[in-house]
């Protein structure tokens, strides 16, 4: 290591101590900003800290897309974590391509009063042109003049949403398509789509210097760490299961395969690597000879792991629909580490949904369990007791000591008939009985919940919120 490198490490070492950091400028800022991915979970460790001053003499840092990306290869170690970072570098690291002095003060003095006609007419002949400048300069008016809210303590505070209710963006896209038409007389399909995706990305880009906009100034109002902490949204295997939007959905199901690949990896590792079993006697007795009857050496018999017989009984009904769906997948993509899965799906009554499963993709899978699977009797009210009543009547029986069995659900009876004797005939007939709720423990036990009449005979009621918790939990079981 060299001299310089040492001077390095010792510097950086002093700004991550306890205390009032002693660096200012860009190196702090660097080390600021880990120190908020950090704070949003990804897992930004002092060493790579270090590793990103290091990065930094290498670096073009007037280059924003150089400088992103050799953040976040020295800080970033899971895909997933992406999203936050890009979140917490556009706050740290803003887009200056402008002279410092172009950037108007926050101020709580009120701008001077546009007219909204005149403003959009501005705006849409600058999106016409496409001067990158000339939109941001716009973006920013935009914010200062329809974003602006003065609060009660004679505050002022600024909102994406507010900008966006008298900009509209889609009224704006429809005007530059019907200029473009003007100017050309005629477009070919062809030429309105590469029309649209032109104006599109103007849109865009107007949107994020918005968005870039009203973070600056509520940093500038409120410090940047306590924006940070506010806005970096969670990693996607961390969403919880009862608020995913449908673009959530969407990268959790993104997610699955490249998971279940990674578990199996780790259930065969465990499996092949895993403690010995029981204590063989007369092997320690024959290897003891050597040592005049001493056991210096026990000797144990092979651990022989076998696969478990999988039984998922899952609540799909509309309150759980999301966490069902990815429990689903997630076994079924790990099936090969499984002797036997089958798979029950129910609402008010119960069927087996197995074969939907065995063959194609599993989010297909799923379309066809809610339109071909008899999961509705009565009403379309979640009904446990009935449920549970027809799995031990007609699939009890094949339940043997090999086997273990998950329930999912939030264990919300709609005040109906429990019926848990079920679940105490099943723990005395399997391997292992566990119940998997989505819903936080601190609701357990309210309203129509009767978690504790079914925790009791199970050997574990665990809350499973999220992607990462329900990756754990099936290692575990695997």
């Amino acid at each position: 290591m060299s001299i310089e490198e040492d001077e390095v490490d010792e510097r950086v070492a002093q700004v991550l101590a306890d205390g009032p950091p002693p660096l200012n400028g860009f190196l702090q800022r660097v080390l600021d900003f880990v120190q908020a991915l950090r704070r949003a979970g990804v897992g930004a460790t002092q060493s790579e800290a270090i590793d990103a001053v290091r990065a930094l003499p290498h670096l073009d840092l007037l280059d924003r897309a150089q400088l992103r990306e050799a953040l976040a290869a020295v800080t970033v170690t899971s895909q997933t974590h992406r999203r936050a970072f890009d979140d917490l570098f556009e706050l740290y690291f803003p887009a200056r391509r402008a002279e410092p002095d172009d950037t108007p003060p926050v101020t709580d003095e009120p701008a001077d009063e546009l007219d909204p006609d005149d403003y959009l007419s501005d705006l849409l002949d600058r999106l016409m042109e496409g001067d990158d400048e000339a939109i941001r300069q716009m973006a920013r008016l935009a914010v200062e003049q329809f974003g602006r809210v003065e609060g009660r303590d004679g505050g002022v505070s600024y909102f994406q949403y507010k900008v966006f209710r008298a900009v509209d963006l889609q009224q704006l896209l429809r005007d530059m398509l019907a200029r473009a038409v003007d100017d050309e007389d005629r477009l070919t399909p062809l030429q309105e789509r590469l029309y649209r995706d032109e104006f599109e990305a103007r849109l865009r880009a107007f949107q994020q210097e918005v968005e870039a906009e009203i973070r600056r100034r509520a940093a500038a109002q409120r410090g940047l760490e306590q924006v940070a902490d506010r806005m970096t949204r969670p990693p996607v295997e961390e969403l919880d299961f009862f608020h995913l939007s449908a673009e959530d959905q969407a990268q959790l199901r993104a997610q699955i395969r490249p998971l279940a690949r990674k578990l199996a990896t780790r259930v065969s590792v465990k499996r092949k690597h895993g403690k010995d079993g029981r204590l063989d006697v007369r092997r320690t007795v024959r290897q003891s000879l050597s040592t005049g009857g001493v056991p210096f050496d026990p000797m144990f018999r092979p651990r022989r792991p076998h696969k478990p017989e999988l039984f998922v009984i899952c609540d799909v009904s509309g309150s759980v629909a999301s966490f069902a769906r990815f429990t689903l997948m997630l076994v079924h993509a790990l099936q090969e580490q499984f002797s036997k899965v089958r798979s029950f799906a129910f609402i008010d009554t119960l069927d087996e949904v197995t074969a939907l499963f065995e063959q194609g993709d599993a989010a297909d899978a799923m379309k066809r369990m809610m339109s071909e699977a008899e999961l509705v009797w009565l009403d379309g009210h979640s009904d446990y007791g009935h449920s549970l009543e027809r799995f031990h009547a007609e699939y009890a029986r094949d339940i043997s000591p090999r086997s273990t069995v998950l329930i999912l659900g939030d264990a919300r009876n709609n005040y109906r008939q429990a019926n848990a004797w079920v679940l105490q005939d099943l723990q005395r007939r399997a391997r292992r009985v566990f119940w998997l709720n989505p819903e936080p423990i601190q609701f357990w036990d309210t309203g129509d919940s009767i978690s504790s009449s079914y925790g009791r005979f199970v050997e574990e009621m665990v809350e499973v919120r999220n992607l990462k918790q329900l990756a754990g939990f099936v290692e575990r079981i695997a």
